[in-house]
């Protein structure tokens, strides 16, 4: 399919996981497509991975946490590809604590890994969505901005608020012909679960394995979602397809949040 043929997608976060599975189905649907992390190893073997298809891809190393970076990766995709059409914000997780063990350089830490860069990063692409009458804004975040995961406080803390930033964003913008939404994965085999998986595992003596699958039996649908599940809903909100989808918070969690809003 060449539904995103001549639009260009930068995804942050994407040489591992949720970030690259986005990445994946944005190459298959014919977008030309920046990759970023902080660099090395696996943001090679990502771009060597997309490069080997047909759609246009580059890797350029930036960390979203700092500004100055954030400034030069945009600058560096819009000389490398064109004008950004689509954004998809994706960043680390936060430190694992229970609430009462936070203290001030965990929140330091955690503002600008799971918020910031997302305001930053619309900040520098938006004027330029809203000129060319287009634009997909999509930011992964986690169904931990509807019901809380235990230790995941600072997780717990800041993903509503990136979800309170999108809307407002979204009812400023949708005149404009750019929609922003966001993706709730839950429980995904990526890395940060299994990180998860082994912490637990730590203090129970069980096997992370054998975590991973209970977790997964857990939920109603039965097992994990893997990344590229979530990926495709990403690639659908960024299609033109979606072009009536703004403000939205999509839960892809096989059934885990309890709550009916």
């Amino acid at each position: 399919m060449t539904v995103l043929q001549d639009r260009v997608a930068l995804v942050s976060g994407s040489s591992t996981g949720l970030g690259f599975a986005a990445a994946r189905a944005l190459v298959a649907l014919g977008a030309r497509v920046a990759l970023n992390s902080r660099g090395g190893k696996k943001l090679e073997a990502a771009h060597r991975s997309l490069s080997a298809g047909v759609g246009e891809v580059v890797a350029i190393p930036a960390d979203i946490r700092q500004p100055e970076e954030l400034e030069d990766l945009v600058n560096e995709v819009e000389e490398q590809l064109g004008p950004i059409d689509i954004l998809v914000a994706n960043g680390g997780g936060p430190r694992i604590k229970p609430a009462v063990e936070l203290d001030e350089t965990d929140w330091q830490e955690a503002l600008p890994l799971a918020f910031l860069f997302i305001p930053r990063l619309c900040r520098l692409v938006v004027p330029g969505m809203r000129r060319r009458g287009w634009g997909r804004i999509v930011a992964i975040n986690s169904v931990s901005a509807r019901q809380p995961i235990p230790r995941l406080a600072l997780s717990n803390a800041l993903r509503p608020a990136v979800l309170g930033y999108l809307k407002t964003l979204a009812l400023e913008v949708a005149a404009d012909g750019v929609t922003v939404n966001s993706v709730l994965p839950g429980y995904t085999r990526t890395e940060r679960q299994e990180e998860l998986a082994t912490q637990l595992a730590q203090q129970t003596g069980q096997n992370p394995e054998e975590i991973l699958t209970a977790q997964g039996r857990e939920l109603p649908i039965g097992r994990m979602a893997e990344p590229s599940e979530i990926g495709e809903v990403i690639a659908f909100l960024c299609s033109p397809s979606a072009s009536y989808v703004t403000g939205q918070a999509i839960a892809v969690e096989g059934g885990y949040l309890k709550g009916l809003v």
